[in-house]
């Protein structure tokens, strides 16, 4: 098993069961004690787990339905996706990551012609209506709390397109890079970034500096980030230094 398949199915035992015990967790996967408590240490670090003695507690939120997170920084979600909007052309290409922020991008693209890509379901659900868009949906495993398609069949249709710009969302983004809460997506997504001419990030400014369970890529895989008035003056001069675009929303 891989150390972030590992990770990821670890994280979701400990939010079925709010709690798991260590000596439960190496009854359960193939791996020793030691090597599972550098896990829990790392789920603790990045805020997914709290450590406790003999074992851990859920406190994140990587798995939390599609529904739940539409709540969250939403006033700032929206903002950033009106701003995505703008830079976005008529007749243009575009592929739309699955996501809360990506799915506000989708709604604030009323009106406007555009060939819309998306692994996404919540999003095409959104889109397919419209009359002006020509809507590409990549088929693939169906993730269930999110709706969104990943997998070997998902990252082959990617590698047969080629698309003008990727809006993509975040987990989290530090200066080691973007960052994902769902381990099962990174492949997808890294097939994303090499479909796209250009990259553009729409995350709030409460991701910035927080990593996730998996790394995605580089930070300077982006080649745009749109965030909001809440981005500090040290990750303007982060995005200037990596000669990452910036807009603030």
């Amino acid at each position: 098993m891989l150390l972030d398949q590992r990770r990821q199915q670890i994280l979701k035992a400990i939010e079925e069961k709010g709690f798991i015990s260590l000596h439960e967790l190496a009854g359960r996967f193939p791996a020793s004690e030691s090597t599972l408590r550098r896990d829990l240490e790392y789920l603790d670090r990045i805020g997914q787990v709290r450590r406790t003695r003999g074992g851990a507690a859920y406190v994140g939120d990587s798995l939390t339905a599609f529904e739940d997170r539409t709540v969250e920084a939403a006033p700032q979600k929206r903002r950033i996706a009106a701003a995505v909007a703008e830079l976005i052309q008529p007749y243009e290409t575009i592929l739309l990551d699955g996501g809360t922020t990506t799915f506000e991008v989708a709604r604030s693209l009323a009106g406007k012609p555009l060939q819309v890509v998306t692994n996404s379901l919540p999003i095409a659900s959104l889109l397919v209506n419209r009359p002006e868009v020509e809507l590409i949906f990549v088929g693939g495993y169906l993730y269930p709390k999110t709706g969104v398609a990943l997998g070997t069949v998902a990252v082959a249709a990617l590698a047969g397109m080629r698309v003008r710009r990727l809006v993509m969302s975040v987990g989290g983004l530090t200066e080691a890079g973007l960052f994902n809460t769902n381990s099962l997506l990174v492949e997808t997504e890294r097939q994303m970034i090499e479909t796209a001419e250009e990259v553009i990030v729409a995350s709030d400014s409460g991701k910035l500096g927080r990593p996730a369970l998996a790394r995605i890529a580089p930070l300077n895989v982006a080649d745009h980030v749109v965030t909001d008035d809440g981005v500090t003056e040290s990750w303007k001069n982060i995005f200037a230094r990596e000669d990452i675009q910036l807009t603030v929303a």
